[in-house]
């Protein structure tokens, strides 16, 4: 298995299916949208870009399987597994807001190996690999180190798969220890943040597999700390997020069990 063939292939094509969303994403009101559930949404830009990035992936590697947001699994041969995410932000994305991003997560034996976040807007490529460290652009990046609580910024992602008023306490709880709360409606590109040090840690209920799993390998190639789950079960079922600084896990993980459960 040839990680670093297949990581400058995800970033090449992640770039590619940026602007592709980027025309889009231009398009404004024109865009056509269509409602999936409550703060829910679809709109063709997800559609296309999926598919444009699954039709890239079969072309470089056929014997890969793909699974994708938008579109139905696809089973391969290899042992290797393909997760996108063709715009996380959909909401941002339909209401003009530049705060969305394209994923691509790479999985073999129930454990993801690379992971690309690529936010066309700002032109901010992020990746990883397994044991290879985290890059912005190219660039190695690390966790904040040394920032308390009460110093920094923690995000807090929403799903209506739980909930809602499940957020309130964790929400209470990161202010009541100092921190500011950010929520931007891109869960993958707040994990990003936290594998560049903008923000110390993410907590969320529930994510689906391509919303976190790149950004969780990108956090912990950068020296954070991950609540790890086997990456097939997120696949299948998806589940909660909690990631953070070696400065902050264990706070945060604490208040996560208290509000969730363990």
């Amino acid at each position: 298995m040839d990680l670093s063939e297949r990581q400058e292939f995800a970033i090449a094509a992640c770039r590619e299916a940026g602007e592709l969303a980027l025309s889009y994403f231009s398009r404004g009101a024109s865009l056509v949208v269509d409602r999936k559930g409550q703060q829910d949404w679809v709109s063709e830009a997800d559609k296309e870009v999926e598919l444009f990035l699954r039709k890239r992936i079969a072309e470089a590697w056929p014997l890969d399987g793909i699974f994708g947001e938008e579109h139905g699994a696809a089973s391969g041969d290899s042992g290797f597994d393909w997760v996108i995410d063709p715009i996380d932000g959909t909401t941002n994305f339909v209401n003009a807001i530049p705060n969305w991003t394209i994923v691509l997560a790479g999985v073999s034996d129930a454990r993801t190996h690379l992971g690309v976040i690529h936010d066309p807007n700002m032109s901010e490529t992020f990746a990883a690999v397994r044991g290879r460290g985290a890059t912005l652009n190219g660039v190695r990046i690390s966790v904040a180190s040394g920032v308390d609580l009460a110093d920094g910024t923690v995000a807090v992602g929403y799903s209506n798969r739980v909930e809602a008023a499940n957020v309130i306490p964790v929400v209470r709880e990161v202010m009541a220890h100092g921190a500011m709360f950010h929520r931007n409606a891109s869960g993958a590109l707040s994990l990003a943040y936290v594998a560049a040090g903008r923000l110390l840690g993410y907590l969320e209920e529930h994510m689906n597999a391509w919303d976190c799993l790149a950004g969780q390998l990108l956090i912990e190639e950068a020296g954070g700390v991950v609540e790890m789950q086997n990456a097939n079960d997120m696949i299948a079922r998806g589940g909660r997020v909690v990631v953070g600084t070696p400065d902050v896990f264990e706070t945060l993980k604490a208040i996560c069990d208290t509000a969730w459960g363990r």
